[in-house]
Order: structure tokens, then C-alpha cells, then sequence
């Protein structure tokens, strides 16, 4: 198992405050899976993303990915473990505005010892065309797949993606899937998904659904739906 979490803990505040975020998580991902976490808002989707990603610690629990300990490092080690294996696309796309698609994207190849090639990733990613333009030229899903863009350019060994769609319509909803299903198969990232739609859950290899901090199902899809042909 690539990825391992083990009676993983979390809670906010104190006293009347208090709040048990995430109650005991235990599963495990496949390497270069697409793993959707389910769920509605407050189930601790986006907290249990935060601490795989480094960016929240864990009260209690293990974390490993390729048999890497995570939880327990010093923000140093976190820092490093961020830059050598992760990418992040957030529903915000969090772009420099000053700089062109091709510029924003070329932040994240700063970030790694084994960048991927920026002309293929610009055609893989549909913005040959507008690698010299600056964000607010671009649509929202442009700027989405420069966000994509500045996550993949690393070759992440996990790509993090917290409600990626969650700012699009319908159409660009898909196109974006689609375009994280492409770059799956191409270049074989893991992939952990967050949402709370429902239909997405289809594209996925693993499904693991939340609820109130727990875990209710982890299911796998014996068949799977391109992200093109998902309705809702």
C-alpha cells in the first residue's frame, strides 16, 4: 500500500469549543490510483487532505507514504517531504497575477529536482495558445488548468485536490476532471480527490466516504466512468 493512515485524530479548540474532526481514520491507497474522498461539508475531508499533505498535523496516528513517516516530522522535514512529493490544487486557484500561465507554471518546476517538460505539459494541458497571457485574460477553467499545471509541473508523487471544481460550471466541472484523469494515466501520479458530488465518486479507482469524522465506506469500482461521461 502506498499510502497508510493508521487511527488518525484531529480536533479544534477547547473546552465548549471542542470539536473531535476527524475520530480514528484508518485506509490505505493504492500507487497511482485515483482515490476520491466523499463527502459532505464538516465530515473531515479536507482536514484528513491537509495533514497527508503536511499543511495540518495530526493530534494522534501514523502516516507513510512509500513507506516514508510522516507524522511526527519537524516543519523542516515537513517542508522537504512537501516539496519532494506533493502537488496541491485548491477550488481558489491561488495564481500570481503578474505573471502568464506559462510563468505560473514554471513556479512550480522551481520546486523540484525532476521537473516534467513545460512544452508538453502546456499542449497536455490545453494552454499552448495561452501561455503568454496573465490570469485575468483567462476563463475560470484556464486558470484551474494553470493551477494543475503549477501542481503537475513537479511530478508529484501525489496530487492533492480539495473540491477542484467546486468554482466551475458544469461543462469546465468535466473538462477538469477529465484533464486530472489525463494526467493520471500519463504521467501515473496517486491522486486524492475531495468532494462532496456524488457523480465523481464513478471515476475513481478507490471511494472513501466520510461522515462526521469517520469513515462510513471505502469501496473500490470494479467499473469505472471517464470523467466525460459523468452526469449529475
Amino acid at each position: 500500500m502506498y499510502l497508510e493512515l493508521k487511527e488518525i485524530r484531529k480536533a479544534f479548540g477547547s473546552g465548549d469549543s471542542h470539536a473531535e474532526v476527524l475520530r480514528g481514520i484508518t485506509c490505505g491507497v493504492e500507487k497511482g490510483e485515483i482515490c476520491v474522498l466523499l463527502g459532505p461539508s464538516g465530515s473531515g475531508k479536507s482536514t484528513l487532505l491537509n495533514i497527508i499533505g503536511g499543511i495540518e498535523t495530526a493530534d494522534s496516528g501514523s502516516l507513510s507514504i512509500g513507506g516514508e513517516t510522516i507524522v511526527g516530522k519537524k516543519e523542516k522535514q515537513l517542508l522537504r517531504y512537501r516539496r519532494k512529493h506533493l502537488g496541491y490544487v485548491f477550488q481558489s486557484y491561488n495564481l500570481i497575477p503578474n505573471l502568464t500561465v506559462k510563468e505560473n507554471i514554471e513556479v512550480g518546476a522551481y520546486l523540484s529536482e525532476n521537473p516534467l517538460p513545460l512544452e508538453d505539459l502546456l499542449h497536455t494541458l490545453g494552454l499552448w495558445e495561452h501561455r503568454d497571457k496573465i490570469p485575468n485574460q483567462l476563463s475560470g477553467g484556464q486558470q484551474q488548468r494553470t493551477s494543475i499545471g503549477r501542481a503537475i509541473i513537479k511530478n508529484p508523487d501525489l496530487l492533492l485536490c480539495d473540491e477542484p471544481t467546486g468554482a466551475l460550471d458544469y461543462n469546465t466541472s468535466k473538462e477538469i476532471l477529465k484533464l486530472i484523469e489525463d494526467v493520471n494515466q500519463k504521467f501515473g501520479n496517486t491522486v486524492l480527490l475531495v468532494t462532496h458530488n456524488d457523480a465523481i465518486r464513478q471515476m475513481a479507482h478507490q471511494v472513501i466516504t466520510l461522515r462526521d469524522g469517520q469513515i462510513r465506506h471505502n469501496t473500490r469500482n470494479s467499473q469505472r466512468i471517464s470523467a466525460m461521461d459523468l452526469d449529475w
